[in-house]
């Protein structure tokens, strides 16, 4: 499912943000946890729109891929959010408790 989850952001950036050319994916980890980032250099996201992106039937095409990226993190007890900045990209930031994940 997490692969689902990897998918959706990819398509989401390409898709939706009108002239990406790059995507960047990054891991950090600390006490808390881990941080997964995917990043692009599109449009971004108006700062209006970052907590409606995760519900049902918003957006251009369908309308669940991220409200789906969203319902498959919560199941495990991962969160998103969108962090980015409109005009200089859209950045999603996936929050993964330490019990969640190995590193190394």
């Amino acid at each position: 499912m997490f692969s689902k989850v990897c998918y959706n952001l990819m398509e989401n950036s390409l898709r939706h943000g009108e002239h990406v050319t790059e995507i960047l994916v990054s891991f950090y980890e600390s006490k808390e946890g881990g941080l997964l980032v995917f990043q692009d250099n599109g449009a971004g996201v108006p700062a209006s729109e970052k907590k409606r992106i995760f519900n049902q039937g918003i957006g251009k095409n369908t309308g669940l891929g991220l409200f789906l990226t969203a319902e498959i993190l919560s199941i495990t007890g991962i969160s998103i959010q969108e962090t980015g900045e409109e005009g200089k990209g859209a950045r999603f930031e996936i929050s993964i408790p330490a019990e969640g994940f190995r590193y190394g």
